[in-house]
C-alpha cells in the first residue's frame, strides 16, 4: 500500500492519539483530527471541529456504551462528546489501532475501549498494544489474539491511552515501520 495514500483518524489527545499522529507524519501519511468546540488538542493537524449537528450523527445511548462496556459513565455531558466523536473516528477509518489495557472481561479500559468496541460493532479489523502484556493483540473469532498488525487499509484510526508509555510508543513506531518500511 503506498502509505501517501493513507490517511490516519485521531482525536489529537496526548499520549497514544499524539503519537500515531506523529508517526503518521513522520510516515508521510495524510492526518485528520476531529475536535469539537471546547475540547483541548494536544496535536492539531488538520483539525475538522464537528458541529453540534455532526456529533449528534455519533449520538449513542450512554446505557448501551455502560452496556457494551461493562462500566458506567457518571461525567456524562463531558462523556457523551468524546464518544461521539470517537464515532467519527472509527466511521472515518477502516482499520483501528488502539493503545491501553486489555481486561478480563475483554474490553478495553478507558475511553479507549469506547473505539475498539465500535470497531467490533462495525465489524472493522481493531488491534490494541495492550501496555501491561506488552504485546499487539487482534482481535479475531470473537477473542483477543497475540499477533503483529500490519496496516492494510488506506483509512485508519488510532486511538488510546493519555498515560502512553515508552513501551506504547515504540510500538506505534514499530507497527509503522512494519506497514511501510524505514522512513525516508
Amino acid at each position: 500500500m503506498d502509505k501517501a495514500n493513507c490517511t490516519l483518524y485521531s482525536g489529537g489527545m496526548k499520549g497514544a492519539e499524539s503519537a500515531f499522529g506523529e508517526a503518521a507524519e513522520k510516515w508521510g501519511m495524510k492526518e485528520v483530527t476531529f475536535s469539537y468546540e471546547g475540547h483541548a488538542l494536544s496535536r492539531d493537524k488538520n483539525v475538522v471541529v464537528l458541529s453540534d449537528e455532526d456529533l449528534a450523527r455519533g449520538d449513542i445511548s450512554m446505557e448501551l456504551a455502560s452496556r457494551m462496556m461493562s462500566r458506567t459513565y457518571y461525567e456524562k455531558k463531558k462523556i457523551r462528546k468524546v464518544l461521539q466523536s470517537i464515532f467519527h473516528m472509527v466511521n472515518k477509518g477502516h482499520q483501528v489501532f488502539a493503545v491501553g489495557v486489555i481486561l478480563g472481561d475483554n474490553t478495553v479500559k478507558g475511553g479507549t475501549g469506547w473505539a475498539v468496541e465500535l470497531a467490533k460493532l462495525f465489524n472493522r479489523p481493531v488491534s490494541v498494544f495492550d501496555q501491561e502484556k506488552m504485546k499487539w493483540f487482534s482481535w479475531k473469532e470473537m477473542s483477543w489474539q497475540e499477533d503483529s498488525p500490519r496496516i492494510k487499509y488506506d483509512t485508519i484510526a488510532g486511538s488510546g491511552t493519555r498515560n502512553l508509555s515508552d513501551e506504547g510508543k515504540k510500538a506505534i513506531e514499530q507497527l509503522f515501520a512494519d506497514s511501510f518500511g524505514p522512513v525516508k
